[in-house]
């Protein structure tokens, strides 16, 4: 089971790679390569948030059927 600091650490970095990724934006582009790097990263990021918030569903549910 993934603590809930590991969770909200995660969350900072979304928040922060977010914030990055705007700024690169707003300064070079959307289509900019740093960018898109930057969303990159940000991606798998939320990807790593959703599959711990799958994870936490999946073990609710086994335990139910326990």
């Amino acid at each position: 089971m993934i603590s809930i600091n590991k969770k909200l650490i995660l969350l900072g970095q979304i928040k922060w790679k977010q914030r990055i990724m705007y700024n690169r934006a707003t300064k070079l582009g959307r289509t900019h390569s740093s960018v898109i790097a930057c969303s990159q990263e940000l991606d798998i990021l939320l990807n790593k948030y959703q599959g711990i918030q799958f994870g936490n569903k999946m073990e609710s549910q086994y335990s139910k059927v326990s």
